[in-house]
C-alpha cells in the first residue's frame, strides 16, 4: 500500500511527460493533416471557396484544441497557488497605485470571469481592497486571460499576443486606477459595506500545501472542466471564421474595418459591446477578418470589448453597483480600448 502511494506522483509526472510528447507529435503536423483531408479525403477543388473554408476549419479546430489544452493544464497549476482568499490577502492594504498593478497581473492568471464579479467585488470591497483596485481586476480577469492569449499566440504569433497583453493590462491599470482618483465609492450599495466584515473574517480559512502530485491533478481537472466547456464555442467561432475565410470578399472587410476609416475603431467598439461571446468563441473570427483587409487596431478594439465589456456584466454588477458607477466604469474602460485600436493602427 505505502510502496503504490509513493509511486503515484511518479505515475503522474510520467503521464505528463508522455502526453507533452504526443502533444507535439501531434501539434507539429497538423498543417499537412489538414491539406490531404481537405483536397484528397474530402475531393475538394484547390482554390475554391468552399476548399479553402474547410481547410481553415480542419487545420484550425485542433490547432485551437491541443493550445488550449496545453496552456489550460499550466495555468490549472498554477492556479493552485491563488485561491480567493490568498487574492483578497495579497490585494488589501496596499498602496492604490501597486494595489493596481498587482491586481491586474493577479487578473491574468486566476480563475474569475465577468460572471464571478459580484462574489469578488463584495469579498475585495469587505476586505478593505479600494475601489479602483477591485475594478483593475475585475477588468483584467475576463479580458486578458489565458484563453485569449493562447488562441492569440496560436493563431498571429507572440508579437501580437504580447502586445494584447500589454495593453490589455496597460488598460486594466489606468482604468482602476483613474476609477479609483474619482472617489466613486458612494455609488456602491450601501448594504455592501454594511455587510463588511474584519479582515481576519475576509481573509477566510487557511490555505492548505498542496504536492506537485496535487498540483498536476488540479490541471487536468482544469482541462476537463474548462475545455469540456468552451469547445462549443472553438468549433462555431472557427466555422464562422471559415466562411469568411472562403466566402467574404477582402475588399469588403477593409471598406468597413480598414485603417483608412476614422469611425471604425468606434463602431467595432458599439458593435463589441451587446454582444456576449468568450475568447474561444470570438478569436478564430478575429482571425478570419484580419485575412481579409480588417485594420489590426479596429479588430482588437472590437474583441476587447466583446470580452470585456458586456450587457449581461452590467446586469450583474447592478446588483452592487448604482447606475452612474456602471457607466463610469463602461465609460473609462471603452475610451481605453478606443485609445488601443487607434494606436495599432496608427503604428501597425
Amino acid at each position: 500500500m505505502k510502496s503504490s502511494t509513493a509511486s503515484s506522483p511518479s505515475i503522474r509526472f510520467c503521464a505528463v511527460v508522455f502526453c507533452l510528447a504526443v502533444w507535439w507529435l501531434l501539434y507539429r503536423h497538423l498543417s499537412e493533416v489538414a491539406v490531404w483531408l481537405t483536397y484528397s479525403a474530402f475531393g475538394l477543388e484547390r482554390g475554391s471557396h468552399l476548399g479553402a473554408s474547410v481547410e481553415f476549419f480542419v487545420f484550425e479546430v485542433p490547432k485551437v484544441l491541443l493550445l488550449l489544452v496545453l496552456v489550460v493544464f499550466g495555468v490549472g497549476v498554477v492556479r493552485t497557488f491563488f485561491t480567493p482568499e490568498r487574492t483578497r490577502r495579497l490585494l488589501a492594504g496596499r498602496r492604490e497605485s501597486v494595489g493596481n498593478v498587482l491586481a491586474a497581473l493577479l487578473g491574468t492568471v486566476t480563475p474569475f470571469c465577468s460572471c464571478s464579479a459580484v462574489p469578488l467585488f463584495i469579498g475585495f470591497v469587505t476586505a478593505g481592497v479600494p475601489l479602483g483596485v477591485t475594478f483593475s481586476f475585475l477588468i483584467s480577469a475576463p479580458m486578458v486571460n489565458e484563453v485569449a492569449l493562447v488562441l492569440l499566440f496560436g493563431m498571429f504569433g507572440w508579437k501580437v499576443a504580447g502586445l494584447y497583453l500589454g495593453m490589455g493590462l496597460i488598460i486594466a491599470i489606468t482604468a482602476g486606477w483613474t476609477l479609483g482618483r474619482l472617489r466613486l465609492e458612494k455609488h456602491v450599495e450601501s448594504w455592501v459595506y454594511e455587510n463588511g466584515t474584519n479582515t481576519d473574517a475576509a481573509e477566510g480559512p487557511e490555505i492548505p500545501v498542496l504536492c506537485w502530485s496535487d498540483r498536476l491533478q488540479a490541471g487536468a481537472t482544469a482541462v476537463r472542466e474548462i475545455v469540456g466547456r468552451v469547445w462549443v464555442y472553438v468549433l462555431l467561432g472557427i466555422a464562422v471564421g471559415a466562411g469568411i475565410h472562403g466566402f467574404v470578399p477582402e475588399n469588403f472587410m477593409a471598406s468597413i474595418m480598414g485603417r483608412d476609416a476614422w469611425w471604425s475603431v468606434p463602431v467595432a467598439v458599439l458593435l463589441g459591446v451587446p454582444m456576449y461571446a468568450n475568447a474561444a468563441s470570438i478569436i478564430p473570427v478575429v482571425q478570419a477578418l484580419l485575412g481579409k483587409g480588417a485594420a489590426l487596431g479596429t479588430v482588437l478594439a472590437f474583441m476587447m470589448a466583446v470580452i470585456g465589456l458586456s450587457l449581461p456584466e452590467a446586469i450583474i454588477l447592478r446588483q452592487v453597483l448604482k447606475p452612474r458607477l456602471i457607466a463610469t466604469f463602461f465609460g473609462v474602460v471603452a475610451g481605453g480600448i478606443l485609445i488601443v485600436g487607434y494606436l495599432f493602427n496608427l503604428v501597425l
